[in-house]
Parts: structure tokens; sequence; C-alpha cells
């Protein structure tokens, strides 16, 4: 490309679109032959299909570890993946505002391409609106994902039962703290990089170990508090947490005690929560551990039973409380 930043002349559909749209997106997603029809048409195996959409802001748009590019990839693909489907194909739409630097936007998408390729993933089909600058902060990426659920393989979390191990695939909060520091706010500093990354090829491992998976989820905004609080009362499920077993680095709870905020609220973008049969546990645990993105999982507590859906927290002086969905915001909006 000639022009070193974006456009609204890049907006207007003519040679500058043409142009952005092939030297920036095509030829790194490599649909050069989808991207000659207006909806890419792409062949499915039998059964169930996934379909999950996101639309992604992030300030700011390059952290340590992570940029809106790799979230919006990674996120895409860890919901198709903790729904139980093996991804597939993505769509990703740029909002990109006049003036942004060609070079950023370059990173963003060789960031996307690399995060798609963890996972065997191919991004098929995109847009790209061009609008005044000052009005979006660079770029909001909206993301469209489809995943084929095998007929040999699917979550069961009606079959959840007291004993069911719950697990996380490693420490919380990384996400949260590492933008908080990027930002320059309310005072943390900290290298500590962002979690965010792709979850398939770690969960895939899982899958192979034949374990009774009864469901799996990403603890994102909310955190691990309100993933567990939306699993336990969307299946009729009672999930105690032992609060000394929940994985959290020293730069998180140092975070939160100087800020007085609960790291079970605080965003993770690499992790997963799962519920196993009790018995498929220690090997649902060495498969996780296994793999880079996991090497650090723990189980954190069990199901204790069916009926009211509810989380409580054990303390390590063994009182209970319970855990509720994150009221208001705790945070800054982070992404």
């Amino acid at each position: 490309m000639t022009r070193q930043q974006v456009s609204l002349e890049h907006g207007e559909g003519g040679e500058l679109s043409h142009k952005l749209l092939w030297e920036v997106f095509v030829s790194r997603f490599g649909h050069a032959e989808e991207s000659k029809w207006d909806a890419a048409r792409l062949a499915v195996s039998e059964g169930r299909i996934a379909l999950t959409t996101d639309t992604f802001t992030l300030q700011p748009l390059f952290v340590n570890g992570c940029n809106i590019g790799k979230l919006a990839v990674a996120g895409t693909v860890n919901d198709l993946t903790v729904s139980g489907a093996v991804p597939r194909y993505l769509t990703a739409g740029f909002v990109i505002e006049e003036g942004f630097p060609v070079r950023d936007l370059v990173a963003i998408v060789d960031a996307m391409a690399a995060e798609a390729q963890k996972s065997g993933v191919r991004i098929v089909a995109g847009d790209t609106k061009i609008i005044k600058r000052g009005t979006i902060g660079g770029v909001i990426i909206n993301t469209a994902g489809v995943g084929v659920i095998p007929s040999e393989f699917d979550l069961h979390p009606e079959a959840m039962r007291e004993g069911d191990a719950v697990i996380v695939s490693g420490p919380i909060g990384d996400h949260a703290v590492a933008v908080l520091a990027a930002r320059g706010e309310l005072g943390v500093m900290t290298d500590l990089p962002s979690d965010c990354t792709s979850l398939y090829p770690m969960i895939r491992r899982v899958r192979e170990t034949g374990a009774s998976i009864r469901f799996m989820r990403d603890p994102t905004r909310g955190g691990l508090a309100t993933a567990l609080v939306e699993i336990a009362e969307d299946f009729g499920a009672v999930i105690e947490i032992e609060q000394e077993a929940v994985p959290i680095r020293p730069e998180v709870e140092g975070v939160c005690d100087l800020l007085g905020y609960d790291p079970l609220y605080f965003a993770s973008e690499g992790r997963a929560v799962l519920i196993v049969a009790e018995a498929d546990a220690p090997r649902v645990l060495q498969a996780l551990r296994e793999t880079e993105e996991g090497k650090e999982a723990a189980v954190i507590g069990r199901v204790l039973g069916r009926g009211e859906g509810k989380v409580l927290l054990k303390s390590a002086l063994g009182s209970r409380r319970r855990v509720l969905r994150l009221q208001g915001m705790q945070l800054p909006r982070i992404c």
C-alpha cells in the first residue's frame, strides 16, 4: 500500500478499498477463493454446528501478550471450544478510524492469522468500514465463528451429580491486570502478560482422554465467579469452590489487595472452567498439565448435588458464603 494511514477513501469501495482488502486482509487470511463471492461457500460434515458472534474492543489496542486481533480470534475460538465444537471458520468485520496507522492494522491482522492457525481455523470472510477519526479509539472487530460438534462427543450438563470435580485450567485474572497496567490506570504497574490464548489445542487433548465432561465455560467478563454462577443457575447445580485452591498469581493478588477488588471477578481470556465426572478428574488434570496453556490447572471445587442453582465459597477457616454474579462494575471496562 502506498499510504501509511487508513483514510475515508479506503471505505468507498474503489481502488483503495480493493488494495486494503487484498494487501492487508486476504493476503494474510488466505481466503482469496472465498473472497470472490459475496458469501463464503463452505462444506461442513453432517451433524450439528455451533455458531457464535462477538464484538471486541480493547483499550489500549496493544497490551503485554495480546492485541485486539489476537483477542478477537481467541475469544471466538474459545466460545466454540467450550461449547463442545471443533472450530472451523471465522469471519471478521472491522470498523477502522480514519488516520489509523496501516502498520498497526497489519500487526493486528498478523496476530489474527497466527492465532487462527493454532487451532486450524480459517478466516474466510470479512468486511471493513472506515469512519471519521476520534470516534472509536482506533479499531473495533466483530467476529462470527462456526464449529462442528462431533457425533462422538458432546457435553452433558444435565448429568452433573454430587462429587463431580470443578477444574480451572490456570491462574485467573491475568488479562484484567495486564490491561489495567497497559492503561496506567489505578496505579497498577506490572509486567504480567495477558493470558489471552486459544483453548482448542488444550481442550482437544482433554477430549482425547475420553473423560466424561459435563460442561465447560471460559471465564471472561465477570470472571470465574460469574461463570460458575451461570453454570449453577442454568443447570440447577449446587457448586462449592475452595478459596485456597483457586490459582491466582501474586501480581493479581497484589492488585486486588491494594485496590480492594475480588480476583474471582477479574476477567481471563485464556482459561477454561470444566465440570467433569469425579472418577475422570485425575486424567483430565493430567491432560491439561501436559499443555503449555494448562500446566497450572487445578481442581478448585466440586458439585454438591442438584437443586437450587448456587455457588458457595469455602474459606481456609471452613466458613462458607454464597457467591453471586458480578454486581455493577468492579473495574473500568476493559474489553
